[in-house]
């Protein structure tokens, strides 16, 4: 593609992502179904632009307004994903002095929002929980890319002979520091066209992520309940680790996401799932099984705050009064799965958000109204499922390792936290 084209389709492509009126890889991924003549190299360029720009909005609207021009093609010229000798072929000589101008201003001398790119309803209580220098920490970190981690699922895969056939295929592969699953790759190769993937050897799940499952600890034979499962990333992990025994269900409101179950579900050779879309946390589906389930997670609805790397437009679709609509449905989903956990039985409680409010507080709130759940600590339980360094992933609690709190800026993970409690 011409590099006028491929800058005014950055510019269109900008504008679009900028309404916040869907999720950002919605609009792009509906960008690529209407132009399916474009190239992996040009919606590489096209996407990473619009996530460069999501990331240092604030930035790069405060440096737009001293150019000239469509404000969307201004955006674009900033955050353009690719080589500046390419990009300058197509650009005014004006363009370009206020190019070099912009890219020569010193971080230093920016202020706060503009070095921090987040919106002060969310940096603020950031700050507050961090300090001002593990805030500027986290803040750096959610402005960069986030790495592609793997789970291999031992169900039918060793991970290092799988990350032998990754490099045999030419993808350098790491072990992930915590997990005992996962393998971390840096860029974007295609991992669903390789036949690791196509045999279901692998499957797309941050580290965190796989981290949270470990703290369920669901054994074979048992009855587990993913009770927020979505698309089931977590469900099929946690149906590896039971060897695909006993009963796992899969429970979620949306039939939708749970649509997009069904095909991982049938390259992961697990046959002791059971997928099924509820009406709602108090569905008649969960009062049958009421006291009868060993393990329950609930991966509850949250702002996904822990994600930006990999999402950053949620930090302009979100907001303080989103954050309290959802901290009610967390406490009412809570409560409700609660019920499914029989005694001597294991409830684990989590979010991929960093705000304490849909965390800590939530948590805190479910034990003092529910004396008989056992608070349990995640850094032993981590300890015991072999997890490298638990204590260092944990906080909270008397002794400082209550919940698993994952920071992308110390853990190199998305945001998590989880807090667990055996039933009496």
């Amino acid at each position: 593609m011409h590099p006028q084209a491929l800058l005014e389709a950055c510019a269109e492509l900008t504008g679009r992502v900028l309404r916040f009126d869907h999720p950002a890889d919605a609009i792009v991924s509906r960008y690529f179904r209407e132009h399916r003549s474009l190239g992996p190299r040009e919606r590489a360029t096209l996407a990473e632009t619009v996530y460069t720009i999501l990331r240092k909005k604030l930035l790069f609207e405060h440096l737009a307004r001293s150019g000239s021009g469509a404000r969307e093609r201004r955006l674009a010229i900033l955050g353009f994903h690719g080589s500046r000798d390419f990009l300058k072929t197509v650009l005014s000589d004006a363009e370009k002095r206020w190019l070099d101008a912009c890219e020569a201003v010193a971080p230093a001398d920016l202020m706060a929002q503009h070095r921090h790119n987040l919106p002060e309803w969310l940096a603020q209580p950031l700050r507050a929980q961090l300090g001002a220098a593990d805030f500027m920490a986290l803040a750096d970190t959610l402005q960069q890319p986030a790495p592609l981690d793997l789970r291999v699922n031992i169900l039918s895969a060793k991970r290092e002979e799988v990350q032998r056939e990754l490099k045999t295929a030419g993808i350098a592969a790491k072990t992930t520091p915590f997990s005992p699953w996962g393998l971390r790759i840096d860029g974007k190769p295609a991992v669903n066209r390789l036949p690791a993937f196509e045999r279901g050897a692998i499957e797309v799940q941050d580290e965190g992520s796989q981290l949270l499952t470990l703290l369920v600890e669901a054994r074979r034979g048992e009855m587990v309940v993913d009770f927020c499962a979505g698309a089931g990333g977590k469900t099929l992990a946690l149906g590896a680790a039971m060897r695909s025994t006993g009963r796992l269900y899969a429970f979620d409101t949306s039939a939708h996401r749970l649509d997009a179950l069904k095909p991982r579900l049938a390259r992961s050779g697990l046959s002791n799932v059971h997928p099924a879309a509820i009406a709602h946390e108090r569905d008649e589906r969960i009062k049958r099984l009421a006291g009868k389930i060993d393990r329950v997670l609930v991966d509850a609805p949250c702002s996904g705050l822990g994600t930006l790397r990999r999402n950053p437009d949620l930090k302009w679709r979100q907001s303080a009064e989103a954050v309290q609509e959802l901290v009610a449905k967390q406490t009412a989903i809570l409560a409700s799965a609660a019920r499914l956990v029989k005694p001597g039985g294991r409830l684990v409680y989590a979010t991929c958000s960093v705000l304490p409010e849909e965390n800590e507080a939530i948590a805190e709130a479910f034990g003092a109204a529910n004396p008989d759940f056992l608070p349990l600590e995640a850094a032993d339980l981590l300890t015991a499922q072999k997890v490298a360094d638990a204590a260092a992933l944990c906080a909270g609690g008397e002794g400082g390792t209550r919940y698993l709190r994952l920071w992308p800026h110390r853990h190199a993970t998305d945001g998590f936290f989880a807090a667990a409690w055996n039933r009496r």
